[in-house]
């Protein structure tokens, strides 16, 4: 390699070698016509697009590139999953606030919006078990996960950090940019898409890009009531109940 080329036409072929490509595979990659001889001979500058091309194929940070940064490698599809806005009761303790199939619809849209949330039914669990971590409740709208979760149940929920710390095969809430879903979740090996998996078998898997992730949050447990019930006034009013109902016999159980 010549030394007096650029630094970062130097790391630029380093890539390649490192990839195990031909100049001609490596232009194919990148976008570029015939080879990326002349970029290694440094005849031609590196473009914005063909560098846009070496993060998003192989996650070279630009920095990196043209020296700025030691971190060759920087993963542009990790998606920041926590949620954007939480409630807290008057100790600061996170709530848990519930969102039902009506609101859900409008969930992706108001992610951020303080008073939105503000509007939703909030509950504060007294047990250990939800304590420094946010919970969600959502409620489940159609029959993609039967027989596991009926329409009209809820879902608790544990909010996760980022993808990484998902775990395959395991139920989650998936928020869009569009849309609220329930699933199993199944990483692929190139860390930009993630197959949803239904366990009712009508409904075939698919992929989504791990960028359109807004929130992600892990099932943790579910509140069934009777299914002859179809109310969501109905269904809020009992789970309202039952909340109630498992404080106070908390209280009691402190008091004994």
């Amino acid at each position: 390699m010549k030394t007096d080329l650029p630094l970062e036409i130097q790391r630029f072929k380093q890539i390649r070698d490192t990839e195990g490509l031909t100049q001609t595979e490596f232009a194919e990659v990148l976008g570029i016509k015939n080879s990326t001889a002349d970029i290694e001979r440094g005849r031609t500058k590196l473009s914005g697009q063909v560098v846009m091309q070496l993060l998003k194929n192989f996650n070279i940070n630009p920095l990196w590139l043209y020296g700025e940064s030691r971190q060759k490698e920087i993963d542009l599809y990790k998606a920041d999953t926590m949620p954007k806005v939480v409630t807290v009761n008057p100790d600061g303790q996170d709530n848990i606030s519930m969102v039902n199939q009506k609101v859900a619809r409008g969930y992706p849209h108001n992610v951020q919006d303080t008073e939105w949330y503000q509007k939703l039914p909030a509950f504060d669990m007294p047990l250990p078990e939800y304590r420094h971590a946010t919970y969600r409740g959502f409620q489940v709208e159609g029959d993609s996960m039967l027989p596991d979760f009926r329409p009209d149940d809820w879902v608790l929920t544990k909010a996760v950090e980022n993808l990484s710390l998902a775990t395959n095969n395991k139920v989650y809430i998936i928020v869009l940019y569009d849309s609220v879903l329930l699933k199993k979740i199944e990483k692929q090996s190139d860390g930009r898409t993630l197959k949803l998996i239904s366990t009712n078998e009508i409904y075939p898997p698919y992929t989504i890009e791990t960028k359109d992730i807004q929130e992600l949050w892990e099932v943790t447990s579910k509140l069934t009531f009777s299914v002859n019930e179809h109310s969501e006034n109905s269904m809020l009013k009992k789970l309202e109940a039952s909340m109630e109902e498992l404080k106070a016999q908390l209280s009691q159980v402190k008091i004994n």
